[in-house]
Formats: C-alpha cells, structure tokens, sequence
C-alpha cells in the first residue's frame, strides 16, 4: 500500500473509527473535522498542485500545517479561537495516526508540537433586566408568527438552551402539569430536563392550543411546519432587537446573538444568588469552570464584594526609580 493510499485509508478510518464508533461523535461534533480537512485540502491543492486524493503523508508536514493556519488568520480573516479549533481537529488525527503508522510517529510529533495561541478572553455580552423585558414583548402577539417568536425568545432566556437545542425540540419535550420543565439532548449526547417558571408555563400552553398553519410535532416550526434553521432564529432576533434600540439605549453598541441570550439566562440566574454548580448543571456545563465567566462578568457581585472590605490606609506619593538597570526594566 502507498502513502497515498495509507493517507486516504488513515483518514476515513479516523472519522469512522473514531469518531463515529469509538466516540459516538454527533454530527454536531464531526462538522468541525470535516470543515477542517476540507480546507486543509483546498489549501494544499492551491500551494502543492494535488487534488485531495493524490495527497500522501509526508505532503501534511509541519512546514505546510504552519502555512494552513496562517492562511486562516491572515486570508480567512480567522480569530485564535477558530485557528485553535482547527489545529485540535488537525491533532486529534495525528495522535489517531500514530497508533496505526508508528514509523512515522516523528513525522505526526512535529504537527503535534505546533502550539496553540492564546486569545483575549473577553468578558460575556448578555442582557439587562430591562433589555430581557423589552425583548419578549416585542413580537406581535395578534399573530401566529408573533406568538411562536414570543414564545420561543421567553423559553431561551428564562431556560438558556443552546441554539441547537432550541431548533430540535419537540412538542413531547415538554412537561407542563406536574414540575413543569423541558427535556433536550445538549453536546456530547446527555439528556438533562430544566424547569420551567409559571409564566413560561403559561405562554407555552397557549401556544400549543392555538391554531397552526400544519399539523406538526415541532415545537416552533415554520409556515411549512418544518424546524426553524439556525439562520432564521438569528434573523427574527435581529428583527426584534433593532425593533427596540430606539427605546432601549443600552442596545445601540451591543451585538445580540442567540448564545447572547443563553449567557442573560445564566446570568439572571447568578443575580438571583444561585450557585454556580447549580448553574453548570442547569446550562449542561462539562466544567464548573466554564460557568465562572458569568461570575467574571458580573460587575454587581464584584462592586458588593468591595462594600464589604476595608480601605487601605495608604498615602499619595511619586514612584522613584533607582538603579539604571531597573529603569530599562520598568520599560520592556
């Protein structure tokens, strides 16, 4: 077998194998592989001159993964972030292939020590009370259309359910009469059911006895009783949220997205004193310490944590420095 075939035969067991089998990766997670070797492969077809197919392992070597990722940053206009995830797709294959092609362990070791490069980390952009309030009752609730967005942008902030979970849900996902809560299947596959408050209870009977256009098990469907996409989700956000800038003008620098509104519910939530594990297993967190960026962020918390020390005693005074060294120091 040749290394064109080795390299063809590597990569489709990868993604059967391992992603597929060993795994049980959702589609959701196998995307981001795809993605990333389908630009790998336009970008090695446009710097070496070879289709996908008459690749071999020795043309993936550290010299043109270096070129690929900078291209994503310097062409594609790419973040660290999207560099970084390109790079772990781009890992994980390598550590895959050197269970099976040991003698070219160098070869994968060399990609494997390309680092990872750090981003600022900036704080989550969510929503106010007053913006939370302005948003919901902004669609037209004398209409199907107004209702359904009612309803669906009232159940992301109060729940905090991802994009994905939002556009999969079926009307059997929910429980309204005893402990009222919805049911969904967030990453990595893992059920987990979150409660719901009496309003949304309430706004969420009356839209599923209202009348539909179709007959359909999707919980916020389309005029073709078909799921929302994604895109559409973002646009009828925009829609509302441009709607009301002019009354709220807090809103007139802020980029609102459909995550934004999952981060207002996390932080509603720490507002009201929950514990941030509590807050990990409503959100479906891996990590408790992915919720601590809500808690960076959450100016309130940190402004009562200072009423609650003591001022130094400390007098003004000039810094004067001392030795020349030191001076070339304090201006690297």
């Amino acid at each position: 077998m040749n290394s064109t075939t080795v390299f063809a035969t590597l990569l489709e067991r990868f993604f059967i194998e391992r992603l597929r089998q060993q795994r049980h990766a959702s589609a959701h997670t196998i995307a981001p592989y795809r993605d990333t070797f389908r630009l790998l492969f336009e970008f090695a077809q446009k710097t070496l001159g070879k289709p996908p197919c008459s690749l071999d392992l020795p043309d993936l070597d550290v010299s043109l993964i270096g070129a690929f990722l900078n291209d994503l940053e310097q062409q594609r206009n790419n973040g660290a972030r999207t560099r970084n995830l390109r790079l772990t797709a781009i890992r994980s294959f390598c550590h895959f292939a050197c269970l099976y092609e040991p003698a070219r362990c160098a070869h994968f070791q060399r990609i494997l020590a390309i680092p990872r490069k750090h981003h600022l980390r900036r704080e989550v952009s969510f929503l106010t009370r007053t913006e939370i309030e302005a948003l919901v009752a902004a669609p037209d609730r004398s209409t199907w259309l107004g209702r359904r967005d009612h309803a669906l942008l009232l159940l992301a902030l109060q729940t905090g359910l991802r994009l994905s979970e939002l556009i999969s849900l079926r009307r059997e996902a929910l429980t309204l009469d005893t402990s009222p809560h919805v049911r969904c299947i967030g990453k990595g596959r893992k059920e987990r059911c979150t409660p719901l408050t009496k309003q949304t209870v309430a706004v969420l009977k009356a839209w599923l006895k209202g009348p539909s256009p179709k007959s359909t098990d999707v919980l916020f469907p389309t005029w073709e009783g078909e799921p929302l996409s994604a895109d559409a989700i973002q646009h009828l956000l925009r829609k509302y949220i441009d709607k009301i800038r002019r009354s709220c003008a807090s809103l007139k620098h802020k980029r609102v997205s459909p995550h934004v509104l999952r981060h207002s519910a996390a932080m509603e939530l720490l507002h009201a004193g929950v514990d941030s594990t509590v807050i990990a297993l409503w959100l479906g967190h891996e990590s408790v310490e992915t919720t601590q960026v809500y808690i960076h962020a959450h100016l309130a918390l940190k402004e009562a944590a200072l009423a609650k020390t003591s001022p130094l005693d400390t007098k003004p005074g000039r810094f004067k420095a001392g030795d020349r060294l030191l001076q070339f120091l304090g201006t690297l």
